[in-house]
């Protein structure tokens, strides 16, 4: 059977706009899938480990770069870390400036970002630059320094402006030299997205390890019982832990 003319030219009419229709239809789901996969946030709780304090008291031993650090669970901000073992970083937190680790009592102050939290936070990590703070002071701060000289500061510590070029222009530096070399902190200014501001120093408390600790630029007039305080927790960390009691010395009289 042979088709009419009429049907001919119905099949070339329509196969005119359905090849267009197509296209159309192939590029929509092609861009779809782009937006899906690329530009849709994805959620955090499925990539990124939540915070799980605990007031456990007990110790967990960890190691950084091959040193051990002997360290209470409360001080801990992951449970993963709690696992103990080798660890590329360990999340660390207290209270300036006892230097308190989590409890139940403290959990809504711990759970703060007010700008006079009390809240310090410390990581310590595998570090394969090694730089000490004197050589982090010449080599990198200073450079950017709009005066190498600095200028007296509160608080005893002296202060450096940073070339609006340099990357730093919105934060402040200041370096106070004591008997055990310098304290250098880097600060946030208060303003625009920053409300509320810290206080940042970087350091190293071993071969292949630093630690850094940041508080809130309103505690800087603690700075002193800061860096103190930091230097007993982080001895408490390197000390071996308490030996149990043999079990005669256990026993009621």
């Amino acid at each position: 059977m042979s088709l009419s003319r009429n049907d001919d030219e119905t099949i070339r009419k329509r196969s005119g706009w359905l090849i267009p229709l197509g296209v159309f239809a192939v590029t929509f789901l092609l861009s779809a899938m782009f937006l899906l996969l690329y530009l849709a946030p994805s959620a955090p709780s499925l990539f990124e480990e939540q915070l799980a304090p605990t007031s456990r008291g007990d110790i967990i031993r960890v190691s950084v770069h091959g040193r051990r650090f002997n360290i209470p669970a409360k001080y801990m901000e992951y449970a993963s870390t709690r696992q103990g073992g080798e660890r590329r970083e360990v999340a660390l937190f207290a209270l300036v400036p006892e230097m308190t680790g989590w409890s139940n009592w403290d959990a809504d102050t711990f759970a703060g970002n007010s700008p006079d939290s009390p809240v310090i936070y410390l990581l310590l990590r595998n570090d394969t630059v090694g730089l000490n703070e004197t050589e982090r002071l010449k080599r990198v701060y200073l450079d950017y320094a709009a005066d190498e000289r600095g200028a007296p500061g509160q608080f005893g510590l002296t202060q450096y402006a940073f070339r609006p070029d340099s990357g730093y222009e919105n934060q402040d530096l200041f370096v106070s030299q004591t008997d055990s070399g310098p304290v250098v902190l880097l600060c946030e200014r208060l303003g625009g997205n920053v409300t509320s501001p810290n206080c940042r120093r970087d350091m190293l408390v071993a071969s292949g390890v630093s630690l850094t600790y940041r508080f809130k630029r309103s505690h800087l007039y603690q700075w002193r019982d800061i860096a103190a305080g930091v230097d007993r927790l982080m001895a408490s960390f390197r000390s071996a832990p308490p030996k149990a009691a043999p079990a005669a010395a256990q026993r009621l009289p």
